[in-house]
C-alpha cells in the first residue's frame, strides 16, 4: 500500500540528540480513488488513485475520473495491499504513513545526458603519466573486440544517456507527518528533480 507524491526539495532538521539529519519534503497526497479493481472483474484486487488535478483532458480521462465524481488527474497509480475497504471516490491522506516507519521511495531520477564512461560508470581513464599519453586522460580504452567476435557485445559499459531512469530508494525513515498540510519528511535522499512525481510505498 502507499500514495502518490511530489518532490518539494530537501532540508535538514536536528534530533533529540542534536545531530542535524539531511531530509526530504515531500507533497504526500490527497490522492482520490479513481477505480477499485476486484478478483471478480480484473482478476487481482488492488485501488488506483490519482494525485493533481489535469488542465487539459481527453473524453476518455474525463469520462474515467467522472465515475469517481472527480476530475481527470496528472499521475495515476495502482496499489495493492491496503488493509482498509476503499470505495470510489474514497480520500487517502497523508495520515496513512505514521512517524518512525520505513518507506520505499520511486521516481524517476534526474536527466544527465550523454556524458562518458569516467562519469557514467567511474571508469579511470587511461591519463597515466607514462607511455606518452597526452590526450587520453577519460579515454574508455580497449572495448575488448577481435576479429572475433568482430562485435561489441550488448551492455557494454560504454559513453551513453545517463539519468532518467526509473529509482527507487528502500527503507526511507520517516521523520514527521504534517497532516494538516500533507507533507511527509523523510530521512535522506529521493531520486528526482523538485516538484517530480514520487511513489511512496510501504
Amino acid at each position: 500500500s502507499g500514495l502518490i507524491g511530489k518532490k518539494i526539495g530537501m532540508t535538514s532538521i536536528f534530533d533529540e540528540n542534536g545531530k542535524n539529519i539531511p531530509c526530504t519534503v515531500i507533497e504526500a497526497g490527497p490522492c482520490l480513488v479513481t477505480q477499485v479493481r476486484t478478483k471478480e472483474v480484473d482478476g487481482y484486487e488492488a485501488i488506483q488513485l490519482g494525485f493533481d488535478d489535469k488542465k487539459t483532458v481527453n473524453k476518455a480521462a474525463e469520462g474515467h475520473a467522472k465515475k469517481a465524481g472527480t476530475v481527470a488527474k496528472r499521475k495515476v497509480v495502482e496499489f495493492k495491499g491496503y488493509s482498509e475497504d476503499y470505495k470510489l471516490g474514497d480520500s487517502v491522506t497523508v495520515e496513512h504513513f505514521k512517524e518512525g516507519e520505513f518507506v520505499d521511495i520511486a521516481g524517476t531520477s534526474k536527466g544527465k545526458g550523454f556524458q562518458g564512461v569516467v562519469k557514467r560508470h567511474g571508469f579511470g581513464g587511461v591519463g597515466q603519466a607514462t607511455h606518452g599519453q597526452h590526450n587520453r586522460l577519460r579515454a574508455p580504452g580497449s572495448i575488448g573486440a577481435a576479429s572475433y567476435p568482430a562485435r561489441v557485445f550488448k551492455g557494454m559499459k560504454m559513453a551513453g544517456r545517463m539519468g532518467g531512469e526509473r529509482v527507487k530508494v528502500e527503507n526511507l525513515k520517516v521523520l514527521k507527518v504534517v497532516a494538516d498540510k500533507n507533507l511527509l519528511v523523510v530521512k535522506g535522499c529521493v531520486p528526482g528533480s523538485k516538484n517530480s512525481y514520487v511513489i511512496i510505498s510501504k
